[in-house]
């Protein structure tokens, strides 16, 4: 019998670029708790960032893609390249949802975004059609109030603090980060020169 309802982590980001900290939640999770597979959903313009350069959508696809191929439970997404901008996440659920009745969509968040997600687009609407797995930051306290405690849940993820920031800065003073990627996705760093000029963002 066709297994229906696939659980279907939504780990969205700018990805600029993926590194292994994504990877390695997302491996954590799809290994830990139940979901199916997780969805690298890669965002042209994150509401809260509208400052921050962003590499071509196009290429940062490119790089999560190379990172994801060789396991099975990842895919690379980019569901939100047609959705109007800024792309909000309430909105790309209720999309996905449409588009896809047969998977169940669980939203992926860190506790800093959980500490804000009151300040999030229609934050009531999210909570009563999704369940939410929260994984910890350093710096926050992760805490699930009692009220919601039957939708989000607090997933004790390896805390690894890398940054797609520190990833840029290194490249761009020179350094060699390799280890702190995915081969693929070095490789394609290194091959198209990327984050080769000085960033302070």
């Amino acid at each position: 019998m066709e297994k229906t309802h696939l659980k279907t982590g939504i780990f969205g980001g700018t990805f600029n670029p993926v590194h292994i900290g994504h990877l390695a939640l997302a491996n954590y999770l799809c290994e830990y708790e139940d979901l199916d597979e997780v969805w690298f959903l890669v965002s042209p313009q994150n509401p809260f960032k509208k400052n921050v350069h962003l590499l071509d959508d196009r290429i940062r696809l490119e790089m999560v893609e190379a990172a994801t191929a060789g396991y099975p439970r990842f895919h690379a997404s980019d569901f939100e390249f047609s959705l109007p901008r800024p792309s909000y996440t309430v909105d790309t659920l209720q999309k996905l949802s449409e588009t896809y009745p047969e998977r169940e969509f669980v939203l992926i968040i860190g506790a800093d975004n959980w500490a804000k997600f009151d300040l999030w687009k229609s934050p009531e609407e999210i909570l009563r059609k999704h369940r939410i797995l929260v994984y910890p930051r350093l710096g926050y306290e992760l805490h699930i109030p009692d009220k919601v405690s039957g939708c989000v849940k607090a997933v004790h993820t390896p805390l690894l603090e890398v940054s797609s920031t520190f990833i840029r800065q290194a490249i761009a003073g020179g350094k060699d980060v390799r280890y702190f990627v995915h081969p693929a996705t070095f490789r394609i760093i290194q091959e198209k020169q990327l984050y080769q000029l000085s960033c302070s963002v």
